[in-house]
């Protein structure tokens, strides 16, 4: 059979679409296998101790028993309608994990949760956080994540934000002899601009060279709060931009509900996690940082579930009392359970927490989410995995290990956040060995060598 283009020919197209390719492969290498955390918590810097965490974790245990001292009244307060055997498994895994590990990610926060201080104050606020960042990292208190947000890189608070970050990161490696904590993140609010996303990520490069810190152990997340963070003036999506501008050190990208919502004159009464405006720019966010392993994230419920009445010293509450506060707490846990769920039906597996009444709802969400589907995605995988070991065993080409990842994904976040057991996981027919790997291309490879 005979062909009209010349190997030259030839050469010269595949190189130029084998650089783009590269190009392309290298922008988006798909989902992380590593741990992301399904509950960020900003707490003010003012508040922060090394214990903070488990502090929360004892309080958010008691309201929950309050308020929920057994499986069906948390599922009637949240209109579950599944089996009660499965609401018992959710709510037993709940308490587990509230005593084990309450705090996935801490943020402790220098922006909307601690305000605009004296300079002097929160200088103190700054070191005195980083000493007992060092104290739970001697510890062992700190949750698995945890990192700091600074003001915006503002034209008003940008001397004041890099001023906060170098006394931070300064103090914490003199406390510690040069250590960071695992999982170490420094997040930038509000971002409009690439060059504020590229001012934070070479100002965490001269504090790495200064401080003797590896490269690259200082990484950034993005806070998406404005609408110029979703479209740049130029009309394309800005947050492309602002991973390129971030020097490789972007790790996530967490959307902020209310400053998005206000910012597009949204008035407060219609201010929501589910507004449409909302929804729109999760979607833009979610398209334009899908398959580049950068972790997305969704926003708080602002509505606390805290009960109106007090006890004065000496005192208890009514019957009548108690029941009052049972009912605004049931009111804003089924609120917070419906936003959850949409944003885990929108492929959004993260979000922030902002009081540890909310901590129980978080988790009982997504624990049913992930045991509900854990059968079918059981089948999903295991029939995946096994078409594609046979395809790589006979010699054929398969090209689908992003696909394979982010099955394997679905399991890595229910072990990793105690909604399912490593035994459950099983059922993918991938062994203990395999699922802790967290490489869908690894559990090829293996296999195939058999």
């Amino acid at each position: 059979m005979s062909t009209t283009l010349t190997a030259n020919e030839l050469r010269a197209i595949d190189a130029d679409l084998s650089n783009a390719l590269a190009r392309f492969n290298k922008q988006f290498p798909g989902e992380s296998p590593a741990r992301q955390p399904i509950q960020t918590l900003y707490g003010g810097a003012q508040i922060f101790k090394a214990d903070t965490a488990a502090k929360l974790g004892a309080v958010a245990l008691r309201i929950l028993e309050e308020n929920a001292p057994d499986a069906a009244t948390l599922a009637k307060a949240l209109g579950w309608k599944g089996p009660a055997k499965l609401n018992r498994q959710v709510y037993s895994r709940v308490i587990e994990k509230l005593k084990r590990e309450p705090v996935e990610d801490f943020r402790i926060d220098f922006e909307d949760g601690y305000g605009n201080r004296p300079d002097a104050e929160e200088d103190y606020h700054a070191e005195f956080t980083a000493k007992e960042t060092a104290r739970g990292m001697r510890e062992g208190t700190l949750p698995p994540f945890i990192g700091i947000r600074t003001k915006p890189l503002s034209q008003e608070l940008k001397a004041r934000a890099i001023r906060t970050l170098d006394v931070y990161v300064s103090a914490l490696v003199k406390e510690t002899g040069g250590a960071l904590p695992d999982n170490f993140i420094v997040t930038l609010p509000k971002p409009v601009l690439a060059e504020q996303v590229r001012a934070m990520a070479r100002l965490l490069a001269a504090l790495e060279r200064k401080l003797s810190l590896p490269n690259n152990s200082l990484l950034l997340e993005l806070m998406v709060e404005m609408p110029q963070s979703i479209i740049g003036s130029d009309g394309a999506s800005n947050l492309s931009h602002f991973v390129e501008a971030a020097e490789g050190r972007c790790r996530g990208a967490h959307f902020g509900v209310y400053d998005y919502t206000a910012s597009n004159n949204i008035t407060a009464a219609y201010q929501s996690m589910t507004h449409p405006v909302c929804d729109f720019a999760r979607e833009m966010q979610r398209v334009s940082l899908m398959g580049t392993g950068i972790w997305l994230s969704d926003g708080a419920t602002n509505i606390m579930p805290v009960g109106p009445h007090r006890a004065a010293a000496g005192k208890k509450l009514t019957p009548k009392q108690k029941k009052e506060n049972r009912d605004v707490v049931h009111r804003a846990w089924k609120i917070m359970h419906e936003h959850v769920q949409h944003s885990l039906y929108t492929g959004y597996y993260q979000g922030w927490d902002l009081h540890p009444a909310q901590f129980p709802i978080r988790y009982a969400t997504v624990y049913k989410f992930f045991l509900e589907g854990l059968e079918a995605a059981s089948l999903r995988l295991k029939t995946f995995v096994e078409k594609a070991a046979q395809a790589t065993l006979i010699g054929d080409v398969f090209d689908d290990a992003a696909t394979g990842q982010g099955l394997l994904n679905y399991f890595l976040r229910g072990i990793n956040c105690g909604a399912i057991t490593e035994a459950e996981a099983q059922a993918t027919g991938l062994s203990i060995e395999e699922l802790r790997g967290r490489s869908f291309v690894k559990i090829l490879d293996a296999r195939r060598k058999k």
